[in-house]
């Protein structure tokens, strides 16, 4: 693992601890902070979740709770003025969720002779009245263990149909494409990749909002139809890893890979393309069990 490289992501994460734990009032430009790290807002949140342990939402939400206990135990301010400042529109759900932190409601908290302010971080990075901000704990990086492979892959020309919302209802769009590509003739097996791209993070995108697009691989000289767009993917050096099983568990090696692997890599993600899955066999063909997607991330030369 390149050392620089490591510090390159882990410096990265500290500068929006950072910025979020001195700014808990303000909505945090985390794009901004993303292409300070040269990386797009879709890779950045799944690094600093594996190296941080939390996603920066997460962090904040949490570093908000532990604002609000520290004002409960020292300080006689109002529950419902310290529900607003943790973000919470109703003095209910606040305390709803600090219960769920706190195991006791706001008020009970503040009657404790001896209120334990800090809540489970691995990063180790708390509320500090003082703004005192350390350094953050990174995660042990567990996605060593991945099988990953470098290749270099050929630019791929893509005909596709655009999917917005929960990446797990894309084969909606994958049905539209074989209706519209399979009256075209495009799909040709065994040449035909099945393949999908995606554009937004899911921790930090509205699902409703989630930007994806269900493809095809298709010849040079290939005529599009009418509802097909087109996209292309540059050749270059890609990390690469398959996950045998259920689609619903690709978010969890998308994680790993993401946010363990990159950051212990000693490689760097390339943000000017687009990160895809490769479907290898399909539902019709094989159990659940039994699926086969290849992962695929941009890397800079």
């Amino acid at each position: 693992m390149k050392s620089d490289t490591r510090s390159f992501y882990v410096q990265a994460a500290q500068r929006v601890i950072e910025h979020a734990a001195a700014h808990l009032d303000e909505a945090v430009a985390l794009d901004r902070l993303a292409a300070e790290a040269c990386l797009s807002p879709y890779h950045f949140h799944r690094v600093f979740r594996g190296i941080v342990g939390e996603t920066p939402l997460e962090l904040i939400r949490r570093l908000r709770m532990e604002r609000a206990a520290h004002r409960l135990a020292h300080s006689d301010q109002s529950v419902t003025s310290i529900a607003f400042d943790a973000g919470y529109d109703t003095h209910e759900a606040f305390t709803r969720a600090f219960r769920a932190s706190y195991a006791t409601s706001p008020t009970g908290f503040r009657q404790r002779k001896h209120p334990r302010i800090e809540l489970a971080a691995p990063c180790g990075v708390h509320y500090d009245a003082q703004g005192s901000i350390p350094r953050f704990i990174p995660r042990d990086f567990g996605g060593r263990s991945m099988d990953v492979e470098i290749k270099n892959l050929p630019a791929l020309r893509v005909a596709a149909v655009r999917h917005i919302g929960p990446y797990l209802q894309i084969n909606e769009a994958f049905e539209r494409l074989g209706q519209i590509a399979g009256r075209a003739g495009l799909i040709q097996p065994p040449d035909t990749e099945m393949v999908a791209l995606f554009y937004d993070d899911p921790d930090s995108t509205p699902a409703d909002q989630l930007r994806s697009d269900a493809g095809i691989t298709v010849p040079p000289n290939a005529t599009l139809p009418a509802g097909l767009t087109e996209h292309h993917v540059p050749a270059g050096a890609y990390a690469s890893t398959v996950h045998v099983g259920p689609y619903e568990q690709l978010g969890d090696a998308w994680a790993r890979l993401m946010g363990e692997w990159l950051p212990s890599s000693g490689r760097r993600i390339n943000g000017d393309a687009p990160s895809y899955e490769v479907y290898l066999n399909t539902p019709m063909t094989v159990p659940k069990n039994e699926l086969r997607t290849e992962i695929r991330i941009p890397l800079v030369s």
